[in-house]
C-alpha cells in the first residue's frame, strides 16, 4: 500500500501554514495517477518519494505536482518531504536530508531539539535574474493603482529552480487589496517562463516580521499559497541583488498566508559570495494526518 502524510509546512502551530500531502510510493504509480491523486487531495503540491533507498549521491528521488501541473521545484513541499523522510524512512537523526528533484538536487538540514525535528533549511540553486516589466501591466494584473507599486525596485522574473515575478509594493494595504484580474494574468504569462507572481511590502501584521507577501499563481491552479519558499528563495536573492536593505547580506522573517487565513512564517538568509549569491530558506513542519491510499 501506498502511505501518505498530511502535513503543514512554514507553520508555528497546525492548521496553519501551507499544506502538503506527501505520498510514500511503495507500489508504482503512473504520472497519470501521480497527478490525479494530486488533483484529489487538491493542495498547492502533493510529493511522490518514488523509493526508500537514496540514489545519485545520497538523494532521494522525489516529484512534486500541483493540482494542475508537475513542478521542477518547489519550497514547502522540499522541507516538508525532507521531514517525511526522515521520520518514516531513515527513522534517525540526520544532519541533511537530500531530494533528487527535476530542478536538481536539493539538500535540507535538520535541526533537532530532544531528538526531534525544531527546524529545516534549504539550500536553494542559485539564483538566476530575467526580463523586468511595465509597473502599470503589473498593476493591472493585480487590480491596483500604479502608485502602489514601489518604484525604487524592478519588478523581475527572479529564479532558483522555479521562475516568479517579483512584484515590491509599498504598503501592508496595497498587498491587502490586491486580487488577480485573471485575462490580463493570463496575458502576461503567455510569453514569459514565470507563471506566478510573487508580491510582498515592508509592512507586516506582526511587527518582529520583516516583510509580509502573497504569491498568485492560477496557471498552475493555485489562486493563492499561503506559503511558498520557492517564491521566497527567489525575493532572497533579489533583495540582496538589488540592496533592498541596504545591505549584502540578509537574515530576515517573511510573513505570508494571513489575507487567506493560514498564517506561514518563513526564515530567509541571502549573501553575496563574490559574483554568486546564496540563498537559505528555513522553516517548521507539524504532522497532521497520515493514512494510505485505496
Amino acid at each position: 500500500m501506498n502511505s501518505f502524510h498530511i502535513l503543514d509546512v512554514f507553520a508555528e502551530q497546525k492548521y496553519a501554514g501551507n499544506q502538503l500531502a506527501v505520498v510514500i510510493v511503495e507500489k508504482p504509480i503512473s504520472d497519470s495517477a501521480m497527478q490525479k491523486i494530486a488533483k484529489e487531495i487538491n493542495f498547492s503540491e502533493t510529493t511522490f518519494i518514488l523509493s526508500g533507498i537514496p540514489e545519485n549521491n545520497g538523494g532521494y528521488n522525489v516529484r512534486i505536482f500541483t493540482p494542475e501541473k508537475e513542478v521542477p521545484f518547489a519550497g514547502h513541499p522540499t522541507l516538508g518531504t525532507a521531514y517525511v523522510i526522515q521520520k518514516e524512512i531513515i527513522k534517525k537523526p540526520v544532519d541533511t536530508v537530500i531530494l533528487n528533484l527535476k530542478a536538481g538536487q536539493i539538500p535540507v538540514k535538520l535541526d533537532y531539539r530532544d531528538e526531534r525535528i525544531e527546524m529545516l533549511t534549504m539550500k536553494q540553486i542559485e539564483p538566476t535574474f530575467g526580463k523586468t516589466f511595465d509597473a502599470e501591466e503589473i498593476a493591472s494584473v493585480l487590480n491596483l493603482d500604479k502608485s502602489d507599486i514601489d518604484e525604487r525596485f524592478p519588478i523581475q522574473e527572479v529564479s532558483t529552480g522555479l521562475p516568479f515575478i517579483i512584484v515590491p509594493l509599498k504598503s501592508l494595504s496595497a498587498v491587502k487589496k490586491a486580487c488577480i484580474d485573471k485575462e490580463n494574468y493570463f496575458e502576461l504569462i503567455k510569453d514569459v517562463d514565470a507563471k506566478a507572481i510573487f508580491i510582498f511590502c515592508p509592512g507586516t501584521y506582526k511587527k518582529e516580521n520583516h516583510l509580509n507577501a502573497r504569491m498568485f499563481a492560477p496557471y498552475y491552479g493555485i489562486d493563492e499559497d499561503p506559503a511558498t519558499g520557492s517564491a521566497n528563495g527567489c525575493l532572497a536573492g533579489y533583495l540582496v541583488r538589488h540592496n533592498y536593505f541596504g545591505k549584502d547580506h540578509i537574515d530576515i522573517m517573511v510573513e505570508q498566508g494571513y489575507e487567506i487565513g493560514r498564517p506561514s512564517l518563513l526564515f530567509l538568509e541571502a549573501k553575496r559570495e563574490g559574483v554568486a549569491i546564496e540563498v537559505y530558506v528555513s522553516g517548521k513542519v507539524i504532522t497532521v494526518a497520515k493514512g494510505v491510499l485505496l
